[in-house]
């Protein structure tokens, strides 16, 4: 049996929350789980984000594996960073795990080439008409 670290659908529609959740990973999304091991909650702004360290921990020791979006909120609030110290033997003490998820600012990326189009778009434009116009 797999076991999966993942979330688990909760609340209205529209006004959704989630359980993180070990399940065997063959069952259905809203189906049984074995554990539960958290709460997210994205509508609160910031969205908040709650997990059982020590039960988190127990689980990935005894190979269940993390699905891509609850490792993204771990990596998020510091919990992956942790685990991976404390598995090397390191200190971890002093290390808080955050629990409020911050929006994250799109970068709108321009790159080069872009940047070099829009600047002789309309030059090379103005030229054609130009060159047409004498012609």
């Amino acid at each position: 049996m797999s076991v999966k670290i993942r979330l688990r659908r909760m609340g209205t529609k529209k006004r959704a929350f989630y359980r993180v959740v070990a399940a065997d990973s063959r069952a259905p999304r809203d189906g049984k789980n074995l554990e539960t091991l958290g709460h997210y909650n994205p509508v609160t702004k910031p969205a908040m984000f709650d997990i059982d360290e020590a039960k988190v921990t127990h689980w990935l020791d005894n190979g269940a594996k993390m699905s891509d979006t609850v490792r993204s909120l771990c990596t998020q609030v510091g919990f992956i960073e942790k685990y991976e110290k404390a598995k090397r033997g390191e200190d971890v003490s002093g290390i808080q795990l955050k629990s409020v998820i911050t929006e994250r600012k799109k970068k709108r990326k321009r790159t080069k080439a872009a940047a070099e189009t829009t600047e002789t778009t309309p030059a090379a434009g103005a030229e054609d008409r130009a060159g047409g116009a004498e012609a």
